[in-house]
């Protein structure tokens, strides 16, 4: 009787933590994905490559369902300035299940900043 009142609660805790954890999974994939897309900016100046790179690095892990921005603006000043590339990824969950609470999703960001020339 005490277990089949206490096995919803645990199993919710458990899911929870599952949950959570793939979470922070994706976000440190998403940053990473962010920083070595700023490091192709840097070296190689060219956008349309930076932003390639950036989704690469992510899968197969992650498949970003979202924008990738990359902004070289800074590398033509002196002292050089700096890149950023953005990641955005809309997160739904393990099989899409925070759909149920969260109906608008969740958007994870990455952010990679690196000085110019590397």
């Amino acid at each position: 009787m005490e277990f089949a009142l206490i096995l919803p609660i645990l199993l919710t805790l458990v899911l929870g933590v599952i949950e959570f954890g793939y979470a922070m999974f994706v976000q440190s994939t998403i940053a990473g994905a962010a920083r070595e897309g700023a490091r192709s900016l840097a070296i190689n100046k060219s956008t349309a490559s930076a932003v390639q790179v950036a989704i690469t690095a992510a899968q197969p892990a992650v498949n970003i369902s979202g924008e990738v921005t990359a902004n070289a603006g800074g590398c033509g000043s002196t002292p050089p300035g700096q890149v950023t590339v953005t990641v955005n990824h809309a997160y739904s969950g393990i099989g899409g299940g925070l759909a149920w609470f969260f109906p608008g999703g969740i958007t994870l960001r990455g952010k990679g900043v690196m000085r110019c020339g590397g």
